[in-house]
């Protein structure tokens, strides 16, 4: 789970922003919306974080964070040299482009690293973080990176690693840095980061770290390798399970579908719709926008709740019934649904949804006056009570972060 973010100077966002999810103790849950941030901690978190405000305040560059944070960790080092400076930028005002981005965010991982092989070993929290500097005529390189951790019985946050400006890393012995050192020195890239770079040197706790790319799922990708719906197809032809699963969600959802098939087509596969009272089943490009929005969703959302890992969805409500995004939201509050806690992050324009969403999974987006993104949860205003019409007041401007009509 993470639990914490910090984002300064990335897009929209100037100024630092934090969104820390963990919630008071005595914060109610009567229907699984939080989590322990780890296995037997005892701090909690909930398990949706929803961004709200205006076309153009910055949701989408705050959920951006996230995946942008996941490949530099893991797979900055195997990309070109050229990439972090195509898929990246900084606040565009006459100041912020010549100064660094700081990025952090805390998550749950090993108590021991050395157990990072075991399934069931004992959890703590973890908090990486990296600054990147550079001017608009220099190229881009890490200022800091730095990945501590706090077991058990810690009094504050152990190092595991910490590198310096000028590509140096000093690492604490938990983090088994030993005979890597003399290499790491040598092939560490000034745009790419330590984990990634020790991944590619089958580090192990790198190679464990590395792996959170594939916990996190979302339709935002920094990169630009965005999934074609020719690949939607072909991934659920090659996944039976998940076009079952696809099809008994279909059905309950009622969307006029009462069935979906993968069939060959020439050197290919295509995706047919069965829907009530048609005599034949459309093709994909026949199908309605909003049912195959749902279709492209629903691995992403599948895959995160299965190995317990984070879906990261841009603009959840485009096109979708609102009929179904309440349906969504109770997949990842249902402890059978989603057994290990799974998180969803999203964006959202539709304010019907906060009539299904608790103060603590609310945060607001909006810009200041120099056009910088500011980012609020709504349990931070004052008077705000758990039977409140969120919906309401938040279309009446009592909370902000509403788009103003002239």
């Amino acid at each position: 789970m993470i639990y914490r973010l910090e984002v300064e100077n990335f897009y929209s966002i100037r100024d630092r922003q934090v969104i820390d999810l963990r919630v008071a103790r005595n914060t109610p849950d009567d229907d699984g919306r939080l989590a322990p941030i780890w296995p037997g901690a005892a701090e909690r978190a909930p398990k949706i974080a929803a961004f709200f405000g205006a076309n153009a305040s910055g949701k989408s560059n705050v959920l951006k964070a996230l995946p942008f944070f996941v490949w530099f960790l893991s797979r900055s080092f195997q990309a070109p040299p050229e990439t972090l400076a195509q898929f990246y930028s900084r606040f565009q005002d006459d100041v912020m482009p010549d100064q660094p981005s700081r990025l952090a965010f805390e998550f749950s991982g090993p108590a021991d690293p050395a157990s990072i092989d075991m399934p069931d070993a004992q959890a703590c929290g973890y908090a990486y973080e990296v600054t990147i500097s550079g001017t608009r005529t220099e190229p881009l390189r890490v200022l800091n990176e730095t990945l501590t951790y706090r077991p058990s019985g810690a009094a504050r946050n152990l190092r595991l690693f910490e590198r310096d400006q000028d590509g140096h890393v000093r690492a604490g012995r938990a983090f088994g840095l030993a005979e890597y050192g003399l290499v790491l020195d040598r092939v560490v890239r000034p745009n790419a980061s330590v984990v990634s770079t020790l991944a590619a040197l089958n580090h192990p706790f790198s190679i464990m770290l590395a792996k959170i790319e594939a916990l996190v799922r979302s339709n935002i990708f920094v990169d630009g390798n965005e999934v074609t719906d020719s690949a939607i197809v072909r991934y659920y032809a090659s996944n039976a399970q998940h076009l079952k699963r696809l099809n008994r969600e279909i059905a309950r959802l009622d969307l006029g579908v009462c069935g979906i098939s993968v069939q060959p087509v020439g050197n290919g596969v295509e995706m047919f719709f069965d829907h009530v009272g048609l005599p034949a089943p459309l093709s994909r490009r026949s199908e309605s926008h909003g049912t195959w929005q749902f279709v492209k969703l629903f691995p992403m959302l599948i895959q995160a709740l299965d190995s317990g890992g984070i879906a990261i969805v841009d603009e959840l409500d485009l096109a979708l019934h609102p009929f179904v995004l309440p349906e969504i939201l109770r997949w990842f509050k249902d402890p059978e649904r989603n057994p290990r806690s799974a998180q969803l992050w999203v964006s959202c324009q539709n304010a019907s949804m906060l009539e299904d969403l608790s103060k603590e999974e609310v945060f607001f987006c909006e810009k200041n006056r120099l056009g910088a993104t500011q980012i609020y949860g709504l349990r931070d205003i004052l008077s705000v009570r758990r039977n409140d019409n969120y919906y309401r007041k938040y279309l009446g401007g009592v909370y902000g972060a509403v788009p103003f009509v002239a």
